[in-house]
């Protein structure tokens, strides 16, 4: 169940990540809601696993979808460059998060 509420956590900080692009630097009011409300909710499951997950493998792994996360959205919606060099630190992230969570 930890790696579950740590998985959500992982895709609520891409979600944050977004609309604080959204938001145009705190400028814009509902996107900046949004980020603070989607803020709250990572956080807290990110607290909860980290209950019973160790601190560097809960921590590197939300860090390593949110990441990996950001970088497809930025991709996907927002039109950014998908060379191969960012797609080679993108697989190195997501490596990192496998090792990560085989090691534990």
């Amino acid at each position: 169940m930890p790696y579950l509420f740590l998985l959500v956590a992982g895709l609520l900080e891409v979600a944050w990540a977004f609309s604080m692009k959204q938001s145009a630097g705190f400028t814009r009011l509902w996107p900046t809601v949004a980020t603070l409300v989607l803020m709250l909710g990572s956080f807290s499951l990110l607290a909860v696993a980290m209950r019973s997950l160790p601190l560097g493998t809960a921590y590197a792994i939300w860090t390593g979808i949110g990441a990996i996360g950001a970088f497809a959205v930025g991709i996907l919606v927002l039109g950014e460059a998908a060379t191969p060099m960012r797609l080679a630190a993108a697989g190195l992230i997501g490596s990192g998060i496998i090792l990560m969570k085989v090691s534990s």
